[in-house]
């Protein structure tokens, strides 16, 4: 069993929703898993008392529900152990809600009308203006454009095909995405698009234009690009250009975001503004264009592409810049009281497949913010 899988079980004990198989598989693999993460020992006594005595609280009420039922509790030093690392893991968040301020009645009330997490879903915008709602659409062939046959495959992706001779150059085609949604592209040449929530990418069927590949995006998208030394690839958005041969990079241009951020994997990209300013950025280096200016820096890749792989990594994020990236997710808007600076920083990591209540009470665990959800409106106060 993979890792991930270890961690999504425990995400479940934390939550009150794993089966007894899962319980038992959980228990099974706790020994291999603890000894690549040692940071249960640099835990202070306090830390750890109450880290157990939170899980033991979960699984006893589970138990008393009918909802577990374990034969021994002689398990629960394993148990607590586990807990403890992928409280680590999960930037204190899963099991670690509620321990410096014990709030169970103000927080029921607060998240009584919970949201669901977003999903698979776009929609497909054809040259003769045909509209397709691909979350509705069969799997198979969905359209076909002189010389292009688009389909949509089993696990939600758009493939883009290009069969004998086409005339797809002036076939344009848009793929966008509500709040809410994500989808998966893969273009004609067999480069991949990941479009994250409330973003749009605008390409000719057959991807040529003028010699290069070349696609416009709105919002925000990950890119992994074929090579093809012949054709660059070229993504515009917002007056940047973002020229590459073939490699893996995310493009973050939202209209509400103080700049466009090109984040580099691997490769080498050239990023040009709208003033033809322009820099080549280097893997693991992001350069922030306000449209006056570039500035190249360091970054963490794997915060930048978090929501690609299913996550959100709030670690030293501004709050209202991770809420901006909560309200596309879950569709909803966010309220500040006049009370909350700034400047103050979200933090933890958490699934994106996550039911809204759970993302604000990591965020709420540090003690700076609470959270009230009424209808789809998510109101902010110290």
């Amino acid at each position: 069993m993979q890792k991930k899988e270890i961690i999504e079980i425990a995400a479940k004990v934390s939550e009150g929703t794993a089966t007894t198989e899962e319980m038992a598989i959980y228990i099974g693999h706790i020994d291999s898993f603890i000894r690549e993460y040692p940071e249960w020992e640099s835990l202070n006594i306090g830390a750890k008392q109450a880290i157990q005595a939170e899980l033991r609280s979960d699984i006893y009420a589970q138990i008393n529900n009918g909802q577990l039922k374990l034969h021994s509790f002689k398990l629960w030093p394993r148990i607590a152990i586990a807990a403890a690392i992928v409280l680590v893991f999960f930037g204190a968040g899963l099991f670690y809600f509620n321990l410096n301020n014990k709030q169970k009645q103000p927080d029921q009330l607060a998240y009584k009308n919970d949201i669901a997490p977003g999903k698979v879903g776009a929609t497909l915008t054809l040259a003769s203006g045909e509209k397709i709602k691909l979350a509705d659409a069969v799997n198979g062939e969905i359209a076909t454009e002189t010389g292009i046959r688009v389909s949509k495959t089993t696990d939600g992706q758009l493939v883009y095909q290009i069969e004998g001779n086409t005339n797809g150059d002036h076939q344009i085609n848009t793929l966008s995405t509500a709040k809410g949604e994500t989808y998966v592209l893969i273009l004609p040449d067999q480069s991949k698009v990941w479009l994250n929530a409330a973003s749009s990418l605008t390409y000719s069927a057959s991807l040529n234009e003028r010699g290069k590949r070349r696609v416009r995006l709105e919002g925000e998208g990950y890119f992994e690009i074929t090579k093809d030394k012949a054709h660059p690839f070229v993504v515009e958005s917002k007056g940047q250009e973002v020229e590459v041969l073939g490699t893996h990079f995310n493009v973050n241009a939202y209209n509400d975001g103080a700049a466009i951020a090109t984040t580099l994997l691997e490769g080498s990209v050239k990023v040009t503004s709208k003033t033809n300013a322009s820099k080549i950025i280097k893997p693991g280096e992001q350069a922030l264009n306000n449209g006056q200016s570039i500035v190249v820096d360091k970054v963490d890749i794997e915060k930048i592409t978090a929501w690609k792989d299913g996550g959100f990594d709030l670690s030293g994020k501004n709050l209202k810049t991770a809420m901006q990236e909560i309200s596309r997710w879950y569709d909803v808007e966010v309220i500040y009281d006049l009370s909350v600076p700034d400047e103050l920083e979200a933090g933890g990591w958490i699934f994106r497949n996550s039911k809204l209540s759970a993302v604000l009470k990591l965020i709420e665990s540090s003690g700076q913010v609470h959270f009230k959800i009424e209808g789809r409106k998510i109101y902010v106060s110290k």
